[in-house]
């Protein structure tokens, strides 16, 4: 990859379109991982203001810790960079208050998973729109484009996604060369939804190599001589692809005909 080319690719982009939507910067939250480490970098170098946000909801204490040490890195980098820290602890037992109570499950337990990820997208625009900026996604084109593994109106809920192009392991390698620490390279993918220390592999029951493997594999349409896991990941994969087609889609529109108008 030419690491250089993208990186200013990525960081002009976002500039111009700050310019033209006559926004003041983004906005942006941090959780400890690959994705919004390299997104906030990025923005970072654009020179405009940036706003990481840290929205802690039970959180997992290694995460937090991440998360922050991310943060004093840019700010002690660019001038261009503040910070909030959120505890949504409170906000989100409240939630759990007041709805009515039901029998556990694994229904339950990603439903309120979702309902982390909406408080903090709803935390990230109360930001936005008091700055006046543009909220950012931090998603990956494995994660938007291939699984659908994001809640919608939550993590899905952005203004712009500037990696949305980039696969895990492109992102990876442009995290490390513009200057994201080892410990976030090193550490394992999580989305810091469930409280606990749970990976994204442990959720989607494939590691991002092998869901890119699948990507290729299926875009090219070269379908022979699989291993026993290369069969699995491709159903893991392709089941993930069609149950969340909901999510890459725009919304359905019921169309009335005009003579029904009239």
């Amino acid at each position: 990859m030419q690491l250089k080319a993208i990186q200013n690719l990525i960081s002009n982009w976002l500039s111009e379109y700050n310019e033209k939507a006559r926004t003041k910067g983004f906005v942006i939250g941090i959780s400890g991982g690959i994705d919004s480490a390299l997104t906030s970098t990025l923005a970072a170098e654009t020179g405009a203001k940036l706003t990481c946000v840290s929205m802690p909801i039970h959180q997992e204490a290694t995460q937090l810790e991440r998360a922050n040490r991310h943060i004093e890195f840019l700010k002690s980098k660019y001038g261009n960079v503040t910070s909030v820290e959120v505890d949504l602890s409170a906000m989100y037992d409240g939630f759990l208050a007041t709805i009515p109570s039901t029998e556990k499950g694994e229904q339950l337990d990603l439903s309120l998973a979702n309902a982390r990820a909406r408080l903090r997208m709803t935390t990230l625009y109360y930001f936005a729109g008091i700055e006046q900026k543009l909220v950012l996604g931090t998603g990956n084109k494995v994660e938007d484009f291939g699984v659908g593994f994001f809640t919608k109106y939550g993590d899905g809920g952005v203004d712009v996604s500037p990696i949305a192009d980039l696969v895990k392991s492109e992102v990876f390698e442009l995290a490390e060369f513009v200057g994201v620490n080892q410990e976030i390279l090193n550490a394992p993918p999580t989305d810091g939804l469930w409280g606990d220390d749970r990976t994204d592999e442990d959720q989607l029951g494939a590691t991002y190599a092998e869901l890119e493997w699948a990507m290729n594999v299926l875009k090219n349409e070269n379908l022979a001589g699989f291993t026993k896991r290369q069969q699995e990941v491709l159903e893991i994969y392709t089941k993930l692809n069609t149950a969340n087609q909901h999510k890459m889609n725009p919304i359905p529109v019921c169309k009335i005909p005009e003579e029904f108008k009239g």
